[in-house]
């Protein structure tokens, strides 16, 4: 990516930094963010560790260790990305989510994938009620350690994933000027029944 683009990505990135809806959204004492330490050479984190850029992808800096974890992602910016889950052994220079054995997800093209392999195609004219996912759009993702499902502005996706193993974080994949930003409490839509925001593992001993 050229300085010309990590400008661009810059710019974009901070144009949304601002105090309307978006920001309630965040914590500023939220121990759980975006992890600088695990993110592609030319992924961009901003807004106290809540906003991904660039090209690459991001992990958070805690794993999904309880039983029913949730957090939701807001398509800032259309481009091209990915949403789902990844362990540390995923290859942060990937711009789309599953291309790898230790990555899965949802691909704003509407494929899951893992693997390399597209799994499933969702019909967005369906009765799943979502034509498509669009800027402005939350993306919610719940996992139980057998399912990884996923709902868009509160309307669960009629498919989900499975055989999910490792030690699972979640992943965010940006390009092309797609802007995301991770939402780990105060939710936009109520989480499924039993799931709760990521705790840190220590709290959960």
């Amino acid at each position: 990516m050229s300085s010309v683009s990590v400008f661009c990505c810059l710019k974009g990135c901070l144009d949304g930094f601002n105090f309307n809806e978006t920001t309630k959204h965040t914590s500023i004492l939220s121990p759980i963010q975006l992890d600088t330490s695990f993110m592609g050479y030319e992924v961009v984190i901003v807004k106290r560790g809540q906003r991904v850029c660039g090209a690459g992808a991001v992990l958070s800096n805690a794993p999904l260790a309880q039983s029913k974890s949730y957090f939701e992602v807001k398509v800032q910016q259309a481009g091209s990305w990915s949403v789902g889950l990844a362990t540390r052994q995923t290859d942060l220079s990937l711009t789309l989510g599953g291309m790898d054995e230790f990555s899965w997800a949802l691909c704003s093209d509407h494929i899951f994938r893992h693997n390399k392999q597209e799994e499933h195609k969702l019909n967005l004219s369906s009765k799943e009620g979502v034509q498509s996912i669009q800027e402005g759009d939350v993306i919610g993702v719940a996992f139980d350690h057998i399912q990884l499902k996923f709902f868009v502005n509160g309307t669960e996706l009629d498919y989900s994933m499975t055989n999910i193993k490792g030690t699972i974080y979640p992943a965010l994949y940006v390009d092309d000027g797609a802007i995301l930003d991770i939402i780990l409490e105060n939710f936009c839509h109520t989480p499924p029944q039993g799931f709760e925001k990521i705790m840190l593992e220590q709290s959960l001993l």
